[in-house]
């Protein structure tokens, strides 16, 4: 008796290959995240569904020879032993051109872009991220939507298509009809497709409660990296929760409420007062959001610097939404020069961490680089205390 078996892997390897890559280019995304969300291409999509990333290359196995010792592959009298070092990265050439060096002999490495769905990219971004301590309030108005599959059907649309138990399916048709389980011709009535159902929560009331310093001294960079970290917040909360308000305000020496585009494309000038930015968010959650209501986050994003005799005011009021919101968060914009430089006299976050220890519910972080944004949103938006999500 003669045994078969079919590969049938071999009438998928396209198919194979091509998930392959896929998961390939997912786990290269997930690893940069940090750089891909302040990539500009993703800030300034404007609507559209793709976008190229650049993602380095995947390096080929290959044999490299050793420049130093000039052992080859298959050269050599065969003097080698185990342990013995083959191969070292040659050192750039220095010199004492501009910098200190001169221009540099290795080849670089190599970089594709890969063009990606921007809701994937917005997938790997928030699988973590939450409204942190969300409460039980009076009222429960916020519905969240999750779509999971739970019944396997006759009938739907080939998309839907589960292949493994069509196989099985197919397999004991067989079986009843000829007495010997085997894989056969497909017919219609062997065909399972899954289906599936919205689930639906309601949760309690929130709002999120966005300022951003558009003063003079916000230039390119800093009004770049608070406008990166609030278009992940924003798409963050409008793909997860299907009804959170959102308050913008813009401040410099003075405070107002605008509307979201204007919140994105306002130029900055004039000078810095934080405190009329807390006032006005103080206002607003009196008047409309009342917390025992209301979940309520405020988010700030300055450079730092403040009128000095405006301190301790906005301290004052700074402690007052850390005591009656649910969080107050509070991001610090470095300048370019990068994590090397650093204020000594006049940072907000620094007098912030040390009036504000005394709760819970203030978060600050230092952003001194586009790469930061990313673990900004780690850090405010992580489980903290309650969370009914």
């Amino acid at each position: 008796m003669g045994v078969q078996r079919n590969d049938w892997s071999l009438q998928r390897k396209g198919q194979i290959d091509q998930d392959r890559h896929a998961e390939r280019v997912r786990e290269a995304i997930r690893q940069n995240l940090g750089s891909i969300v302040s990539n500009e291409s993703i800030i300034l999509a404007d609507g559209r569904k793709r976008v190229k990333v650049p993602i380095r290359s995947l390096d080929e196995y290959k044999f490299r020879f050793d420049h130093r010792k000039r052992k080859h592959v298959a050269q050599g009298d065969g003097n080698t032993s185990v342990g013995d070092v083959v191969a070292r990265e040659p050192q750039q050439s220095q010199g004492t051109g501009r910098g200190g060096r001169r221009a540099g002999d290795q080849p670089g490495t190599e970089y594709f872009e890969a063009e990606v769905d921007v809701d994937e990219i917005a997938r790997l971004v928030f699988e973590d991220l939450h409204l942190p301590n969300l409460q039980e309030k009076a009222r429960r108005e916020i519905p969240s939507r999750e779509t999971r599959f739970t019944e396997i059907r006759r009938t739907g649309i080939m998309s839907n298509l589960d292949k493994r138990r069509s196989l099985v399916e197919n397999i004991r048709r067989q079986a009843r009809e000829t007495g010997r389980a085997h894989l056969g011709p497909f017919r219609p009535e062997d065909l399972r497709y899954r289906t599936w159902e919205e689930q639906h929560a309601f949760e309690s009331n929130a709002v999120v409660i966005a300022m951003m310093d558009v003063s003079g001294s916000m230039g390119e960079f800093k009004k770049y990296v608070a406008r990166s970290f609030y278009f992940w917040m924003v798409r963050f909360l409008r793909t997860r929760y299907d009804n959170v308000d959102i308050v913008f305000i813009s401040h410099h020496t003075e405070a107002k409420e605008v509307t979201e585009e204007q919140f994105f494309t306002q130029g900055e000038s004039g000078g810095t007062v934080v405190s009329s930015a807390y006032r006005l968010a103080l206002d607003i959650i009196a008047a409309r959001y009342p917390t025992r209501d209301w979940n309520v986050y405020p988010f700030h994003f300055s450079d730092g610097d403040n009128y000095y005799s405006d301190n301790d005011e906005a301290v004052k009021l700074a402690d007052e939404l850390a005591s009656t919101c649910n969080l107050f968060g509070y991001g610090e914009i470095g300048d370019e020069e990068g994590p090397s430089y650093r204020r000594t006299t006049g940072a907000l976050l620094s007098i912030f961490g040390d009036r504000l220890r005394h709760t819970d519910r203030f978060a600050g972080v230092r952003i001194d680089d586009r790469a930061d944004v990313y673990p900004a949103l780690k850090h405010f938006f992580r489980k903290r205390g309650i969370d009914t999500d």
